[in-house]
């Protein structure tokens, strides 16, 4: 006989325990089913939970539960909607064994006449709760993969022209925030290779996976927030400069940048130009910023400002920092 196992939850976020259980399920399994639901406890979307599960896990079959009933409850009237509702989701699929960490493991395998297989329900192996990890996500990091990580993280990037202050601007926030920052892979690669200060059309390519690359290493051991000095939009935007056109790698990482980043600063261009052997000019600064700003909105991403001194710049953004939520309206539910 097929053994098809379930479990579900809100994965809010999906930490060690749950995967302890999951990987469990996969090891006693033929089949696991997870069936995970919309919650109001945390602003981390369904299918951005349901991701998780789906990249770490691609044999799973995951159903998204949006409609599900919300909470805990071991009054009777709450385990029949309960149940009625798992029934519904699984529409016509038997599972032989329901496994879960918690009280309801007994209703619920009881009603799927599936065998009850609780795994650490006393939170021996894996001494932790979903609970604590939203209260304090940072300081649980142990417990949380590098795919949850990285979404739990407010992720800032800098954009703009040649001298415009994203690198010293980038390292002074990093400093202040006690987190990480990525620097501009770009600027580091045109050292090494540049010959007569010019790089190849292929190396556009090169530059842009090896930005992202760097970033997905920072960013593991950021702190609420990371920084990022420039992007692949920026580095498109050189590619259209030296070349006319952009490698196609290159271009579908500018494409995707407009989802990458939570916030985008623009770093303008009021501030002395510094005339280093490696730059082209502030009459080029000039130009490069206006066709950085027209890219921007022409891929319609929401950018703010920066202008004025260091100091003038760090309080815009700490204010910015200060009212953003991630996953939600920019200025919270009650300003808008």
């Amino acid at each position: 006989m097929k053994k098809i196992g379930l479990t579900l939850g809100k994965f809010a976020p999906l930490h060690v325990g749950h995967q302890f259980m999951i990987e469990t399920a996969l090891k006693e399994m033929d089949e696991l089913i997870i069936l995970i639901y919309d919650t109001k406890v945390t602003k981390i979307p369904l299918s951005v939970r349901a991701g998780w599960i789906k990249e770490l896990y691609p044999s799973v079959t995951v159903i998204e539960g949006w409609d599900g009933p919300e909470g805990y409850s071991n009054d009777r009237s709450y385990e029949i909607l309960e149940e009625q509702y798992i029934l519904r989701m699984l529409d016509g699929r038997a599972v032989t064994h329901f496994y879960s960490s918690e009280f309801y493991g007994k209703h619920v395998s009881k009603a799927l006449l599936a065998v009850d297989r609780r795994i650490d329900e006393p939170r021996l192996s894996v001494p932790i709760s979903g609970t604590m990890i939203r209260e304090n996500p940072f300081k649980y990091r142990e417990y949380l993969s590098d795919v949850v990580y990285k979404d739990l993280i407010t992720k800032i990037v800098f954009v703009g022209a040649m001298s415009t202050g994203k690198s010293t601007i980038t390292e002074a926030l990093a400093k202040k925030y006690k987190t990480t920052y990525a620097s501009e892979y770009g600027r580091d690669y045109w050292t090494n290779h540049q010959v007569d200060r010019r790089i190849s059309f292929d190396s556009f390519d090169e530059i842009a996976i090896g930005h992202i690359k760097r970033e997905d290493e920072a960013i593991q051991k950021a702190n609420k927030c990371f920084f990022v000095d420039t992007n692949a939009i920026t580095t498109y935007m050189y590619a259209l400069d030296y070349h006319g056109t952009a490698p196609k790698c290159l271009t579908q990482i500018a494409l995707e940048n407009s989802k990458r980043y939570d916030i985008f600063f623009l770093c303008d261009d009021d501030i002395p130009y510094d005339d280093t052997w490696d730059r082209s000019g502030d009459q080029k600064r000039k130009v490069f910023h206006q066709q950085i700003i027209s890219d921007l909105h022409e891929r319609r991403i929401p950018y703010i400002v920066l202008r004025g001194s260091l100091e003038e710049r760090l309080k815009i953004v700490d204010k910015v920092l200060a009212e953003f939520q991630k996953y939600n309206n920019y200025f919270g539910e009650n300003k808008l």
